[in-house]
């Protein structure tokens, strides 16, 4: 059955399904095995008509505790789940909170309308703007679902939609989508994989499976028509769901993980490839929480710290003293490493509470976001690179500092300079916008280092919102367009003797990895689990073998042709083969 056959997809339940394979976009390695758990139980519309009993002020606080109970819940499993849970959870709580959605709500209270009904309506007439604005805020539209359905479950005394925390085996997860809360408190004992019929390379759900460590598969037409309990074989790379696979098939792929798992353990110390090229491999994270999942999987460093997620979910700006607290933490945990420090990347997906909403943007992936937000707002930017600066004082750690959304030499120049005025030196740039990479030379000569950020780069290089299911077969950064621009930014920094790192999700993937080397990236960052299987495969190439399938990979004239050539250089993948 292909992707798309939707009559197909109705029939499932009621056919044989051996060997059924359905397809989708595998965001997360590894092979999952076990009986299929679709989430079901959708809050159904309110009534129409239904209007409450005349007491406008005493529905309306009906509604207001049901809101803050759902944002409390959410606050509670973040805290629970920690990492980059916690982060997603907070900003759901947050737009839980939000006071237009209460005023939209408290109005059509006001008219006569019981408070489910005006939750729905509130909320749809939101959702529809963001569905509209696509790009970043298109995301956001399951969150507010998932908001919505349990703000209603609350007020009409529904079970609260969510998933079983325990089973007497791991399961697979099947849903139409997953909203964080979905996932947040589940454990690889729980869950032995993911699969989603909407969804992206980027959505919630291929983060937390990979911060998890869980196989998925996002963008899989049909999947919510297996029938429960169905035994389910997932492939969480190669994107492949086979449905009551003989016992041949799942032996097979228990055997591999097994092989896989065996290379990974063999694989340790520093980042290098076969003939002892290093190429430091480095983490991503939100926070100091993140530390542990870090330091367990080998991270030399930090590649990527994302400092806004000390800024979100919250109703004043973090204090200097907070700032440099959470900055410093990290910068002792690796005192002889490398630690890049990305300034606040707000905007878009990511506003900020305690700073007035920007102005309408029709596409606000494409507005003011990043550095161009920070320029808006230099109070924020100085105390901010003043924190870093002192938390940076006295630690032995590398601390470098970069701004993401840079556009422009201009724009290179003037945060260079405010990182001077700081007392930060050799600030770099995020290279995730196509005039970056194609005029890298003339950027290198401000920039003290690039970090390539090859979601948003994809993105913008295909013109395919990362966010969007339809368009997610463009976003691939396989695509030899995406490599070479990746190659001009490379190429401009070796050239000017200086760094050029990648810290966006291709990293992550252990064959495009040994091509970035190929071309000339110097450090690969990426979410912690990721890292022991980046390492492995660079472990089995020489450098010579990564500039070939670099090469091989350019030539092609697709993503597909792209990894394909580029596995053919590299026959020493074996059992990491994905």
């Amino acid at each position: 059955m292909t992707p798309g056959d939707e009559n197909g997809a109705r029939s499932l339940a009621g056919t044989s399904l051996a060997g059924t394979s359905l397809a989708g976009t595998g965001v997360s390695p590894g092979a999952g095995y076990g009986p299929a758990h679709v989430l079901a139980g959708e809050i159904p519309e309110p009534d129409k008509e239904a209007r409450h009993d005349g007491d406008a002020a005493a529905e309306r606080a009906r509604a207001e505790r049901a809101v803050e109970e759902v944002a409390a819940d959410l606050e509670a499993r973040g805290a629970r789940a920690g990492g980059e849970a916690q982060e997603v959870l907070g900003a759901q709580a947050l737009m839980a909170r939000d006071p237009s959605l209460a005023a939209e709500v408290g109005e059509l209270i006001e008219r006569g309308v019981a408070a489910p009904r005006a939750v729905f309506d509130a909320f749809g007439k939101y959702r529809d703007l963001l569905a509209a604005a696509g790009g970043y805020l298109a995301e956001r539209v399951t969150d507010l679902d998932d908001i919505r359905d349990r703000v209603i479950a609350v007020l009409t005394g529904l079970p609260m939609p969510g998933v079983p925390a325990r089973a007497d085996e791991p399961f697979v997860l099947v849903a139409k989508d997953l909203a964080p809360a979905d996932t947040a408190l589940l454990s690889k004992d729980v869950v032995a994989a993911f699969v989603t019929e909407q969804g992206g390379p980027t959505s919630h759900t291929a983060i937390l499976a990979r911060s998890m460590g869980v196989p998925a598969v996002v963008g899989c037409a049909g999947a919510t028509a297996i029938a429960p309990g169905t035994s389910v074989l997932v492939d969480g790379a190669s994107g492949q769901v086979l449905l009551a696979p003989d016992p041949a098939r799942v032996a097979a792929a228990r055997a591999a993980e097994e092989a896989r798992r065996a290379v990974l353990s063999a694989a340790t110390g520093p980042g290098a490839t076969a003939d002892g090229h290093p190429v430091p491999l480095l983490a991503n994270i939100g926070g100091p929480r993140d530390l542990d999942s870090a330091l367990a999987n080998g991270a030399e460093g930090v590649g990527l710290y994302r400092t806004e997620f000390l800024f979100l979910d919250r109703e004043t700006a973090p204090s200097a003293s907070e700032q440099e607290e959470a900055y410093r933490a990290v910068f002792e945990a690796f005192p002889q490493g490398r630690v890049v420090v990305r300034t606040l990347d707000s905007g878009a997906d990511k506003p900020l509470a305690f700073l007035p909403p920007p102005e309408e943007e029709p596409n606000p992936a494409l507005g003011e976001r990043g550095l161009r937000m920070f320029r808006r707002y230099p109070e924020i930017m100085t105390a901010q690179l003043g924190a870093l600066a002192r938390a940076a004082a006295g630690v032995s750690a590398e601390v470098q500092v970069m701004a993401p959304m840079v556009a422009t030499v201009e724009e290179a120049e003037w945060f260079a300079d405010a990182c001077r005025t700081a007392g930060l030196d050799g600030a770099g740039i995020m290279i995730e916008v196509p005039s970056a990479a194609l005029r890298a030379a003339d950027l290198i000569r401000v920039a003290g280092f690039f970090s390539i950020g090859t979601n948003d780069l994809t993105q913008y290089a295909l013109a395919a919102d990362r966010q969007v299911s339809a368009v997610a077969g463009l976003q691939d950064p396989w695509h030899p367009a995406v490599l070479d621009l990746i190659a001009t930014a490379a190429s401009a920094a070796s050239a000017a003797g200086k760094g050029c790192g990648v810290c966006g999700e291709a990293a992550a993937d252990p064959v495009l990895a040994c091509v970035l080397v190929g071309m000339g990236i110097t450090s690969l960052s990426m979410g912690a689990p990721a890292l022991p299987w980046v390492r492995a495969a660079l472990s089995r190439h020489t450098l010579a073998q990564c500039r070939d399938a670099a090469a091989a990979a350019r030539s092609g004239t697709s993503a597909r042709a792209a990894k394909a050539a580029a596995h053919a250089e590299l026959p020493g993948l074996g059992a990491l083969a994905l």
